[in-house]
C-alpha cells in the first residue's frame, strides 16, 4: 500500500506541477510530499523530478514512469467503483457520440438490444465527424477512430478500423479495373471534403516502392456514409472502411481493387471516456456492452 500512496502523490506533484499544490490537494505538507517523493526514488534507483527554483521537470525515467503510474492508478479506481457500484443498477439518459457512417452501421443496429437489458435507460445517439468536445457537450461516450491525442480522456479498444479500395460492378463494367495505383489518374476517385490526408492512398509497388496517389474526382463529402452511398451507386472508386464495405463485397455489391498494393495501416477505434473516477453505472455499462459486441471479433469480420 506504501507503493501505492508514492505513486499517488507523484502523480499529483506532476499533475499539478509542484509539491505545495500536490500538498494542498492531498491535504501534505509540502515536507510530507517531498519525503515520499524522495523515498520513492531511493526506491527506484533514478531521479524522476529535476528540481529548480521556478518549476519541476520530468526526467526521461520520471516521463515513463507517470504513464505507467496514471494507467495504474486509473485500473484501481475502475476496480474500486466497479465493485462500490455493482450493486446500482444503470439508469438515466446516457449521451453517446460517434462517426456517422460507424453509428448507423454499427452502433445503431445494437442499442435496442441495450436498452432491452437495462430498461431504466434512455440513450441520446449524436453522429458526427467532426470532434465533439465530451465535457463540454456532455457526452458520455464517444466511439473514435484512429491515434488519441486527449490524455486526460480514458479509453477502451474495441477493435481495428481497416480499409479497402473498391467498386461498383456497373463502375466495373463500364470505366475498367485500374491494374496500378498510377491508372487512379483515369479514374473518377470519391473524396473526403476537408479531411485531405484521407485523400491521400497509401501504396506499395512490387519493388518495394511506397507512394501516396492523390484521389481526385468529381465528388467529395464530409462524410463517409454520403461517399459510400454513391460508391454503391457506381459514381465512382472509393476507398473505404472495411466495417462499411466487407459484407457488400462478400455479396458481390462491391468488386475491391488494388488489393495487393494498398499499404494501410489500420485505425484503431476506441470507446472514450472521461475520468473513470465519476463513471456512473450506466456509462459503465455500456462501455462494457461495446466492449461485448466488438471484442475480440467485431462483427464485420465474422
Amino acid at each position: 500500500m506504501d507503493n501505492i500512496n508514492e505513486m499517488q502523490v507523484f502523480a499529483r506533484v506532476v499533475d499539478t506541477g509542484g509539491f505545495s499544490a500536490a500538498a494542498r490537494s492531498l491535504s501534505l505538507s509540502p515536507s510530507a510530499v517531498s519525503k515520499q517523493i524522495t523515498r520513492l526514488e531511493d526506491r527506484l534507483g533514478v531521479r524522476l523530478l529535476t528540481r529548480t527554483t521556478r518549476r519541476l521537470n520530468l526526467t526521461e525515467e520520471g516521463d515513463a514512469f507517470y504513464h505507467r503510474v496514471k494507467r495504474i492508478l486509473s485500473d484501481i479506481d475502475e476496480a474500486e467503483q466497479a465493485v462500490s457500484l455493482s450493486k446500482t443498477a444503470p439508469r438515466g439518459h446516457l449521451r453517446v457520440t460517434c462517426s456517422v457512417a460507424f453509428g448507423e452501421h454499427q452502433i445503431a443496429p445494437i442499442i435496442s438490444e441495450f436498452l432491452d437489458r437495462y430498461p431504466e435507460v434512455t440513450l441520446e445517439l449524436m453522429l458526427s465527424d467532426g470532434i465533439v468536445d465530451l465535457v463540454e457537450e456532455g457526452i458520455d461516450v464517444a466511439v473514435r477512430m484512429g491515434k488519441l491525442s486527449n490524455s486526460a480522456m480514458v479509453a477502451r479498444k474495441l477493435g481495428d478500423n481497416k480499409r479497402r479500395i473498391c467498386a461498383a460492378p456497373a463502375y466495373i463494367e463500364k470505366y475498367g479495373v485500374p491494374e496500378t495505383p498510377d491508372d487512379l489518374n483515369h479514374h473518377n476517385c470519391l473524396g473526403f471534403a476537408g479531411h485531405q490526408f484521407l485523400n491521400e492512398w497509401p501504396f506499395r509497388y512490387p519493388d518495394g516502392r511506397r507512394q501516396a496517389i492523390r484521389a481526385t474526382g468529381n465528388f467529395v463529402a464530409n462524410n463517409g456514409e454520403s461517399i459510400y452511398d454513391l460508391l454503391l451507386a457506381g459514381l465512382g472508386i472509393a476507398r473505404t472502411a472495411e466495417f462499411l464495405c466487407r459484407k457488400d463485397i462478400r455479396e458481390g455489391r462491391l468488386v475491391e481493387v488494388l488489393g495487393d498494393f494498398l499499404e494501410d495501416e489500420p485505425s484503431p477505434i476506441h470507446a472514450v471516456y472521461p475520468d473513470p473516477r465519476h463513471l456512473s453505472p450506466k456509462t459503465r455499462a455500456f462501455i462494457d456492452y461495446l466492449v461485448e459486441k466488438f471484442t475480440p471479433v467485431p462483427p464485420w469480420e465474422k
